[in-house]
């Protein structure tokens, strides 16, 4: 070793990075004159991005008429689609005529009286029960704090997604404008303009011209919300859906109801074993049905309406309920304008893709007719705003379940046993009565029934029929195991939980396939 390394000995890589960064943290000190920059909130200054979004020929990507529940559907798909989207709906809260005076409030209503039912009936509370009639509007109560809360849900959706919420009267300039009228005196009216529009206008009640509904005692599905004063008695004109439903409730009130039906068998779309259950328990709670009648004319007075039938008959009530049939609300789109028409009923007809024949307007939920069920109107909104941006997913709804709100529900999907007869295939059947199951004799439910049918050789499941408490629940497991492609031996080999309404489908499966051979 030389002297001159011995007397300087090279520098470590420890020792040399110190040195370097004693020089540097000298240096910053010497020549360090600025602070770090310190934020304030109260001086003014934002930070905003440039607006990126494409140019667009039109205000809106796409308008949507109806904030009920195909029109909500709708938005909310186009706007998740990153399109610009405007709703258009007369009232000044969304959720249509579902929300406000269709299956929302009826539901609801039906809830309460289905609870006074239970209440009268069970020996622990029917001493304390006031028996007498209870006005519909005091039963109401409970219907209007659903509502509130749907609507206050339903406008944070919109809120969300930045969807436009116009609460005017749309109407159609062309293909391409549309006129927003905001109050009867026009000063505040608005034209837009749009790519695409989706209408989803829903239905009303429809009024035949003989009848004054602007009577006290004259009322429409819509109308009887209203009702403030009892009615010992109620004649129900129709005995679709609404009709059979409103019968359960005026009878779960202790009113007597007359029920006009003008065909040969209530709801004769059902299977017919369910639809002779519904008829039998009406009857044992004291509704008069009468089948294959028809209106002549109504009488009415202060203190009591006459129904004059084409047979005959007549039938003297306290108030009549008009629940036949509905109407597109269509009248006042201007529909000329672009080319379209609707039929007598203020019905559009669509494609297989929800598109009218004016290829930019689609048209979804009741205001297209069947199958006029808030459920079905929700996959239909949301399907056609799918074809509308090209989503390989969407496809047109031409099965869904049937759920009707009687006092017991029914509920069905599939074929019935008259179709399945007409078209020649082998089925069987599988039932199982909710009187031997264990948690319907705990909840007190003596009535229903669960009827499956299959087809006898591959056990694939055809149809699927419920009447009975919750039926409407029920249905949508066996709904699951058809859409997978199941067979009836799923339920067979399926544990369920004890005790529990879903065991019927283990019982009508194991009752099914006894009959097998």
């Amino acid at each position: 070793m030389s002297k001159k390394s011995a007397k300087n000995p090279p520098l470590t890589q420890a020792a040399t990075d110190s040195a370097l960064a004693s020089c540097t943290l000298s240096e910053a000190h010497e020549h360090d004159t600025e602070h770090l920059p310190l934020i304030d909130p109260l001086d003014g200054t934002r930070i905003h991005l440039a607006d990126s979004r494409r140019e667009r020929n039109y205000d809106y990507d796409a308008v949507v008429l109806g904030a009920g529940p195909a029109g909500e559907a709708a938005a909310m798909k186009l706007a998740k689609s990153g399109k610009k989207v405007a709703v258009i709906d007369p009232r000044g809260q969304v959720g249509g005529n579902c929300a406000h005076v269709g299956t929302i409030p009826s539901k609801a209503l039906r809830q309460s009286v289905f609870n006074i039912i239970n209440f009268r009936r069970d020996p622990l509370f029917s001493q304390i029960i006031d028996n007498h009639q209870v006005p519909l509007n005091k039963v109401l109560s409970k219907a209007r704090d659903v509502i509130r809360s749907q609507v206050n849900t339903h406008a944070l959706f919109y809120e969300r997604n930045q969807v436009d919420v116009l609460h005017g009267w749309g109407s159609f300039v062309d293909t391409h404008t549309l006129r927003v009228v905001f109050d009867d005196n026009r000063a505040n009216d608005k034209t837009i303009t749009f790519d695409s529009a989706v209408i989803a206008t829903g239905s009303r009640p429809y009024r035949p011209e003989m009848l004054d509904f602007n009577h006290p005692r004259v009322f429409d599905s819509d109308k009887i919300l209203q009702m403030d004063y009892v009615a010992k008695k109620i004649i129900i004109y129709g005995a679709g859906v609404i009709g059979c439903e409103y019968a359960s409730i005026f009878t779960g009130l202790g009113y007597r109801v007359d029920l006009i039906n003008n065909k040969d068998r209530l709801l004769s779309y059902l299977d017919d074993e369910i639809t002779d259950a519904l008829s039998y328990d009406f009857r044992q709670m004291g509704v008069m049905i009468r089948n294959n009648e028809e209106i002549d004319y109504l009488q009415t007075f202060d203190d009591e309406v006459v129904l004059h039938l084409k047979s005959g008959k007549q039938i003297k009530a306290d108030a009549i309920l008009w629940c036949n049939g509905r109407s597109g609300n269509t009248e006042s789109l201007n529909l000329e304008a672009i080319g379209l028409t609707a039929n007598s009923r203020g019905q559009l007809t669509v494609d297989e893709t929800y598109r009218t024949a004016t290829s930019n307007i689609s048209a979804v939920g009741d205001v297209i007719g069947w199958p006029s069920l808030a459920s079905a109107a929700y996959d239909q909104g949301r399907n056609a705003s799918a074809f509308m941006v090209g989503d390989n997913e969407a496809e047109f709804i031409s099965s869904v379940p049937t759920g009707i709100y009687t006092i017991p529900e029914i509920s069905s999907i599939g074929k019935t046993e008259a179709e399945l007869t007409a078209e020649q295939i082998p089925y069987e059947v599988g039932q199982a009565f909710f009187k031997h199951l264990a948690r319907a004799q705990i909840i007190g439910e003596r009535s229903g029934v669960l009827k499956i049918l299959f087809h006898r050789e591959s056990l694939q499941i055809l149809g699927i029929h419920c009447y009975g408490n919750h039926a409407a629940e029920i249905i949508h497991i066996g709904q699951a195991v058809m859409k997978c492609g199941h067979t009836l031996e799923y339920f067979v080999n399926t544990t369920f939980n004890y005790p529990t309404m879903a065991e019927a489908y283990r019982v009508a499966a194991l009752n099914g396939l006894n009959r097998v051979f």
